[in-house]
């Protein structure tokens, strides 16, 4: 199995997720579109002005690709994947990216590009990459969080703010993880949990002791 870390962000830096409704139409779309089925069925039943509702689990679906981590960000989205189809990544990508962004035009009647071009993607190929990035993932929220937007010079102010921050970030997978059902269906946990077996333990130990150097070159942003 080859994992991957993809991320995409709004063109221009444009903001993609103006208020929680867009976001949850997002994590929709991580669900609905993870499938082997056409995504133009999925652009039929769900209008863009409609409400989210949880995914449904009546129809029969074929995942394309197992998602193991996801955060939601303003301007910028990370996910953690893997292919369950040949080409499975690339299908995902492109459904997700084309179906949001046709909901987001519509909603505000805009037009043209919404991502500034195709999703990067680079292989988590060292024992170390894969042991950080899915914390990586998860602290990407401390950005909006004034005592810890230095975390990735490795600078936290309040252990016990950050920690809090995370808790109360719905637009990730780190809840899940933490055992507290947030989007569970959206998820695959077999992998890390495997190998995290207390993530709120694990995270809290992280955050005490980041080290993202052996990292960083391999980060997208």
């Amino acid at each position: 199995m080859e994992l991957y870390h993809a991320l995409n962000r709004g063109v221009e830096k444009r903001i993609l997720f103006l208020d929680n409704m867009d976001k949850a139409r997002f994590v929709h779309d991580l669900y609905e579109f993870n499938d082997t089925a056409p995504a133009g069925n999925a652009y039929r039943r769900f209008s863009p002005m409609m409400e989210i509702r949880s995914p449904s689990f009546t129809t029969p679906r074929e995942l394309i690709v197992d998602v193991h981590g996801w955060c939601l960000m303003g301007n910028h989205y990370h996910l953690l994947l893997s292919e369950r189809v040949e080409s499975g990544i690339s299908l995902f990508l492109r459904k997700l990216n084309v179906g949001y962004a046709m909901y987001f035009n519509e909603k505000y009647k805009r037009s043209g590009t919404l991502f500034q071009g195709r999703t990067k993607k680079i292989r988590i190929t060292s024992d170390a990459y894969f042991l950080h990035i899915l914390h990586y993932i998860h602290l990407n929220p401390l950005d909006f969080l004034k005592e810890a937007k230095s975390w990735r010079q490795m600078r936290v102010g309040s252990h016990a703010a950050a920690l809090k921050h995370l808790q109360n970030y719905r637009w990730s997978s780190y809840a899940d993880y933490c055992g507290k059902k947030n989007f569970p269906s959206i998820i695959s946990k077999q992998l890390f949990g495997d190998v995290f077996k207390n993530y709120e333990k694990t995270i809290s130990t992280y955050l005490k002791d980041i080290e993202l150097v052996e990292v960083k070159p391999f980060l997208l942003e």
